[in-house]
């Protein structure tokens, strides 16, 4: 895998899926990502995979891949296994959307993929991820665009998604 100071881009990625398999991401060169962090048992749980799930039905067939990032560093909120994470988002909230292996997204042990997002878009207070559903708008090529605060809606980006894909 390419360090992270030779990456030029997403593509440049393998991460785990939740089962444990390495996925390249330069599987997903020519589509608009959003990658978001997500936590089961967060107050921000349900406005944001509902809108997800919204906006991925809605783009899905136009080029949109929601990558979801299980992570457990913010109140403890997201403590379940992978089974059971996707268990919860798939069936509560119908996500479609591939969902990852758990990881970290600050600190030493941040996964590689979000040491990459975090130097390629710092946010409002620094680098490091805040709390639960951060998110990140990648185009076409695999270039970070823009973040997004948790608070954001998925919904209110959707202007941002429609222009990287191209939809009047």
């Amino acid at each position: 895998m390419a360090s992270q100071s030779e990456s030029k881009s997403i593509h440049d990625f393998t991460v785990k899926d939740a089962k444990g398999n390495d996925v390249d991401l330069s599987t997903y060169k020519g589509k608009v990502l959003m990658i978001v962090n997500v936590a089961s048992q967060c107050g921000l749980t349900n406005s944001n995979y509902t809108e997800l799930a919204q906006l991925y039905e809605k783009y899905k067939t136009q080029g949109l891949e929601i990558l979801a990032f299980p992570c457990n560093q913010f109140g403890a909120q997201e403590p379940g296994t992978n089974d059971e994470i996707v268990e919860f988002a798939c069936t509560r909230f119908k996500a479609e959307y591939p969902i990852f292996d758990k990881v970290d997204v600050n600190g030493e042990k941040a996964a590689p993929i979000y040491k990459y997002l975090k130097s390629s878009k710092g946010g409002l207070f620094g680098d490091n991820i805040k709390w639960n559903f951060s998110k990140f708008l990648v185009d076409k090529e695999g270039k970070v665009v823009d973040r997004y605060a948790p608070t954001t809606s998925p919904l209110s980006i959707e202007k941002d998604v429609k222009k990287l894909l191209g939809v009047a």
